[in-house]
């Protein structure tokens, strides 16, 4: 039997333990990760793209459907928070790191080295946008929505614990409270635990390199241990104050500091070229979104290769993200509607990420296509953590950028620690929406060691191949979570007419009485 703290003691066992070999053995974990990931988008790359596709397809269906109007919550609860403060916190924690990482390499690099057809040219100029918006659009929020929904439901309008396990009640009952529960548990906790780490470890690099870029500070693994160390003390401290203080107010303010940035970007870059790249690359992305999901090249190996390096690893990266992000976003979103929820999670931050990517990379691209950089692109694909910081040296007001986007990286990785040590308290003990102080402080330290793995392991590439092995048992989890969710909220859809029959009864009968009231009185 395992018993009452089981899910938080055998996830902190295997996260420390996750450290110790990844520290002491670090070789050896990068070379069987690597066998791993080989073997996985060698032979299950059609699976990766076809859940993914499942999830946008769900999601999309439970936002127009009949289904929209079901709360999340008793049907007369109101929203915690505001839309902005719940959009900004949904956002700086679903994406800030990655999608500053991402914002200069990964267009460039597409435009380089395109997905097929010959690169650098104005033809592998519009691919890299289109698949760019492709691996950050709405695929990796229908992932998020879909266990954050399921939370949501299960915790808010059934009174279950905010546990993964929770999910799963339509299909096993009461035996979520068992073995089976707490072995889903522990696989959510551990998945949540490792991708936030990957993220941390993807923010030492780039800090390092910004650093080293800008000011010469040496990038070397001291100096990006350093970071981590700071940054979890940063972190650990705005975790004491809660959730109404420290995650909302640093939400808004990575917010701010992200329009402020894409403002001047917008405005010292081609702002004409960049209208046209956002509304061109949103119509191709509408257009095309259906055929890249299901894209493979069987028969070109290159081709085949270059999906599983860039589209099966996103897909495989944001299901490290999925308990957390998820987790994160049913704490927030009590109340709403799933229409609400849907149109939230799923569509705003799918249209800032266009923004986003329009203005940083439709510009970095009008330098190295329109200008004929070629010496920015291959820098840029010779060193993807110095990416944006290299961008910065070649437009007006540089300086001043790398300093907003230093501390905007920052933030947000003060953000997204802050919010995952506060889901991982949830998700070890039990569903407590208030986890103590010492269970984040714990589960700070072990993910910021986790960090230190990825960067000892091999810095990006490291990343890179050990999310996606960790997160691979967790996709077979998240599809029996599509079919849970929609059977239960289906179920409470049938319900509704019988409550409302009953609701309409009672006010019959309080009218009945009324009136014999009335009679006695005449």
């Amino acid at each position: 039997m395992l018993k009452r703290h089981s899910v938080l003691g055998i996830s902190l066992s295997l996260s420390i333990l996750f450290v110790v070999i990844g520290v002491v053995f670090n070789d050896w974990l990068g070379q069987k990760a690597s066998a791993f990931l080989d073997f996985a988008v060698t032979y299950f790359n059609w699976f990766y793209l076809l859940v993914g596709t499942i999830f946008v397809m769900l999601c999309l269906y439970l936002m127009f459907s009949k289904y929209g109007n079901i709360r999340l919550g008793k049907d007369e609860d109101k929203p915690d928070y505001n839309t902005i403060s719940w959009i900004s916190m949904l956002f700086s924690a679903g994406m800030g790191v990655g999608l500053v990482f991402w914002s200069i390499a990964e267009p460039v690099t597409h435009y380089i080295t395109p997905a097929y057809g010959e690169g650098s040219t104005s033809q592998s100029a519009e691919l890299s946008m289109v698949y760019t918006f492709f691996h950050w659009g709405v695929h990796p929020w229908a992932i998020f929505s879909t266990i954050g929904l399921g939370l949501a439901y299960f915790q808010f309008r059934k009174g279950l614990p905010a546990t993964v396990s929770s999910i799963f009640y339509p299909i096993l009952g009461d035996n979520i409270k068992g073995p089976i529960g707490k072995v889903i548990d522990i696989l959510a906790v551990f998945v949540t635990a490792v991708g936030v780490a990957s993220t941390f470890g993807l923010s030492a690099l780039q800090i390092s390199s910004g650093l080293h870029t800008e000011w010469g500070v040496p990038n070397s693994l001291s100096i990006q241990l350093l970071i981590i160390i700071i940054a979890t003390v940063l972190f650990l401290l705005s975790a004491t104050t809660g959730l109404d203080r420290g995650i909302k107010y640093l939400s808004n303010t990575n917010m701010l500091i992200f329009f402020i940035l894409m403002l001047i970007v917008l405005i010292v870059g081609p702002t004409r070229q960049i209208f046209e790249v956002l509304i061109s690359s949103t119509g191709s992305y509408l257009t095309k979104i259906v055929p890249f999901s299901f894209r493979l090249a069987p028969y070109n190996a290159g081709q085949d290769k270059w999906i599983s390096d860039w589209t099966v690893f996103y897909w495989a990266w944001w299901m490290t993200w999925a308990p957390f992000v998820g987790s994160f976003i049913a704490r927030i979103s009590k109340g709403r509607t799933i229409k609400e929820f849907m149109m939230g999670v799923l569509i705003v931050p799918t249209l800032l990420t266009f923004v986003w990517f329009s203005i940083l990379g439709g510009t970095a691209l009008h330098l190295v296509n329109d200008l004929h950089n070629s010496g920015l692109a291959k820098s840029i694909t010779n060193d993807m953590t110095s990416a944006l910081f290299l961008f910065f040296n070649n437009i007006p007001m540089g300086s001043i950028l790398s300093i907003l986007a230093m501390f905007l990286i920052f933030t947000f990785f003060i953000t997204s620690a802050d919010s995952a040590v506060f889901v991982l308290g949830i998700l070890s003990m039990k569903g407590d929406l208030n986890p103590s102080k010492k269970i984040k402080m714990i589960w700070g330290i072990i993910v910021a060691g986790a960090a230190v793995v990825f960067l000892v392991a091999g810095g990006l590439e490291a990343v890179k191949t050990i999310s996606i092995v960790i997160a691979s048992p967790f996709t077979i989890i998240m599809l029996f979570i599509c079919y849970s969710l929609f059977k239960a909220i289906r179920s409470d859809y049938l319900q509704q007419p019988l409550r409302i029959n009953v609701r309409k009864e009672k006010n019959r009968t309080k009218e009945n009485i009324a009136e014999t009231k009335k009679a006695e009185q005449i």
